[in-house]
Formats: C-alpha cells, structure tokens, sequence
C-alpha cells in the first residue's frame, strides 16, 4: 500500500483510495491521537469499503493547528470536510471521544438534510444522553492530568510516558480533547434513523455495560450491544473481532455489496 492520499481538506486521510466503492467508513479516532489509530485497519477490509480516516488538528500530521475546545466546533469543522465524499453510502465508526463526535456529526448531516450514515458503530462511549459521572480533569497541572489519564483509561504507552517531550507535544492536544468531552451538553432531539452498533469493554473503568446499553435509545432502527473483553482501549487488542463486528452489520445493509 503506498503513501495515503489526502484530500484537500487536512481533515480527511484516504489510505486507499477508491472512486467508486460500494461503501465508505469514516473512522474517528479517541482523543489526543489521530489516524495512526486505524492505520492496521485498511487491509482488513475489502476493497469494496473504502476506510477514511479523519485527522482533527492538533495531532499527527496537523501538530501546528490548534486544536478545537468544544464539540459545536470540532463537529462543525468535520461535517464540513465530510460533504464532498457522501456520494456513496456511508458508515461511521468512532472510538471514545470519536463515537460522540461521529453522533454529533450524524445529526448535523440529518438538520442539513443532507445523506445519513447507513449505520454508526459507537465504540466506548457512554451513550450521549447519559450525564458524565466522574470529575473533570482536564483544568488539573500537567502532572496530575496525565496520571489521573493513566489511572482511569491507561492508554498512553510507557515508552511516551518515558519521553518529557512527546509528553510535552501530546498535552496541549489531549487536554483539549478533554474539554471538549468533559463540556459536552447534549441537547434533546429525535433518534437517528440509521441503525446503531454499541461497542464496550468488559473491564472498561470509564464507560459501563449499561451505558454502552442506552444508545438503543439514538435510533429508530436496529441496535445492537456488543461487550469485548479488556479495558477502554479494546480496539487494540480486539481489533480482529471488533472489525468482524463491523463487517457483520455493513454487510446487512439493504443495496450494499461490500464483496
């Protein structure tokens, strides 16, 4: 596979670029990371879903952008990169503080009357309704913020937290990931009209298996739960069986030869 392509807006990562797949999956990577989250995830899928990966600034590739500090606006910078590449039917998928981003997209799409996604797989997230339970910790000195990450998601690797200066280049991106998530206000509206696939892990500190269990309430069609084994990041060390989940709904969906 050759260098991703990048469309014109920094926003979107085109690993494998297809014209005219059968169906595209946008996937929305958890906070203070960006594509290289997903980047095992192409080969895994046929040639008939294009994967697109979406790139927020201030990470990765995009370093020198600032990055946003609430969701109106990083939802509203996403939609707008997503609009060109609707033209064929469409999935979400989303990690964390992805899966409340790719909801929040997902209703800005339907206001606009534009395309809904075929289905939205929402992965370690409590479901957007339900309030947040535990303390705010993005305001926290550097030094406690990092460890209180540590101690409730453990999702930074040692070898970073080893390194003073990728500490130093992550922080300002993850903590504004964290007020993003931690000021989130869900506002009261319709579901969504597009099935719903809910992601937890069994021994996730964060998100428990009855608030993976309420995003039945986002949609009007098909919900399905689905608990894996491990900790909030159990994309990682599920990452078969999480995208044989995923191809297991994609290829349910009415007209959609994904091969």
């Amino acid at each position: 596979m050759g260098s991703p392509a990048r469309s014109t807006n920094p926003w979107i990562v085109r690993p494998r670029p297809n014209s005219a797949p059968a169906l595209r999956l946008f996937c929305f990577p958890y906070a203070g990371l960006g594509v290289s989250v997903f980047r095992s995830w192409p080969a895994n899928f046929p040639a008939s879903i294009e994967i697109v990966l979406m790139q927020p600034p201030g990470r990765e590739g995009r370093w020198s952008v600032k990055p946003f500090l609430d969701m109106p606006s990083l939802a509203d910078s996403a939609t707008e990169a997503l609009l060109p590449h609707l033209e064929v039917p469409f999935a979400f998928f989303g990690h964390s503080l992805g899966a409340l981003e790719s909801f929040e997209i997902a209703r800005r799409l339907r206001r606009r009357g534009q395309p809904q996604p075929v289905h939205l797989f929402a992965s370690a997230h409590r479901a957007p309704q339900m309030p947040n339970p535990h303390p705010e910790i993005h305001e926290l000195g550097d030094r406690e913020f990092i460890d209180q990450i540590c101690r409730q998601y453990g999702g930074i690797p040692q070898a970073v937290l080893d390194n003073p200066d990728l500490v130093e280049l992550m922080l300002p991106c993850l903590r504004a990931d964290f007020s993003v998530f931690e000021g989130y206000a869900y506002i009261e509206d319709s579901p969504l009209d597009c099935p719903i696939t809910a992601f937890g892990g069994t021994r996730d500190r964060r998100v428990s298996e009855p608030e993976v269990r309420a995003w039945g309430a986002q949609t009007t069609q098909a919900f399905r739960q689905q608990m894996f084994e491990g900790e909030h990041f159990f994309l990682n060390e599920q990452r078969d069986a999480l995208i044989a989940n995923i191809m297991k709904d994609l290829t349910a969906v009415p007209a959609v030869s994904v091969g």
